[in-house]
């Protein structure tokens, strides 16, 4: 035990590890504040597809030799409102039109990457995430765009909520309900884009998902399960860390299984108390 907190203690000495940890918090609140509004609509399997979009982007950004992040939020946002429209204009239902879009992405990822020279370094860190790479650069864009998405969703939590439960009410409620359903996709489109580097393309949906059904298990009240959904956030992310670091793990997928040991965890005191 000794040694594992003397490893720990090592660890906080790198500055690696440090922008991990900053870039990894901010983004676990993200990802905890829209998780619970996705999961509750039916509606968290954006992130996959969302995900798979960005793989495009990013092999877009790799071959223009730019800057992944600044190429992907707005690609990936464009993508998240036609996923939107698709759902509200044809017959297209959400799932399908994930789906749809997803598809698209990912072949059009592939294709890129094979003519610009096959699966580099580069992009294949961008698959499976490496949180202990982030740059500077991105420990500052992911803090910022993650506080704005709390923001916002403080600002809209009442007519967030009311469309969650109720969107037929709360259009007649007065609430603009096609203009806070695009607030909600285009702050999930963002967030999507900062939890590639933590966790990978193939796993980013997880940050969204895990932690808040985790927090379902325990709480009723909307507001805790948010609260609650964001310690289980922030703890997977930084043990996920930590073990990655200790053991020679990859880091995506070691927060991933943390995150699952906590769903594992609170789905077993449900049905204890149950």
């Amino acid at each position: 035990m000794e040694n594992t907190f003397n490893q720990i203690f090592e660890a906080l000495q790198y500055s690696f590890i440090q922008r991990a940890i900053i870039a990894g918090s901010f983004m676990a609140l993200g990802c905890s504040f829209l998780g619970i509004f996705l999961v509750l609509r039916r509606f968290s399997l954006i992130g996959d597809g969302l995900a798979h979009v960005s793989f495009a982007s990013i092999a877009i950004a790799l071959l223009l030799h730019a800057q992944p992040v600044i190429i992907s939020i707005p690609l990936v946002g464009l993508a998240s409102l036609a996923i939107l429209k698709l759902n509200e204009k044809t017959k297209v239902y959400g799932d399908a039109a994930i789906g749809l879009v997803s598809s698209f992405g990912i072949a059009l990822g592939v294709i890129i990457a094979s003519t610009s020279g096959g699966y580099n370094v580069d992009l294949f860190s961008y698959l499976f995430g490496n949180i202990l790479s982030v740059s500077t650069f991105e420990v500052w864009i992911t803090a910022a765009l993650s506080l704005l998405v709390m923001l916002i969703v403080i600002l809209f939590y009442h007519d967030l909520f009311s469309i969650t439960f109720d969107e037929d009410y709360a259009q007649v409620s007065g609430i603009k309900v096609r203009l806070i359903n695009r607030i909600l996709i285009l702050l999930t489109s963002a967030i999507v884009v900062l939890g590639i580097k933590i966790v990978g393309t193939m796993l980013v949906s997880s940050l969204i998902i895990l932690p808040a059904i985790s927090a379902l298990q325990l709480v009723r009240s909307f507001r805790s399960t948010i609260i609650l959904a964001a310690i289980f956030a922030f703890l997977s992310v930084s043990i996920g860390i930590f073990l990655s670091y200790i053991f020679n793990l990859p880091s995506g997928a070691t927060i991933v299984m943390v995150n699952f040991i906590f769903f594992a965890g609170a789905f077993f005191l449900h049905k204890v108390k149950g």
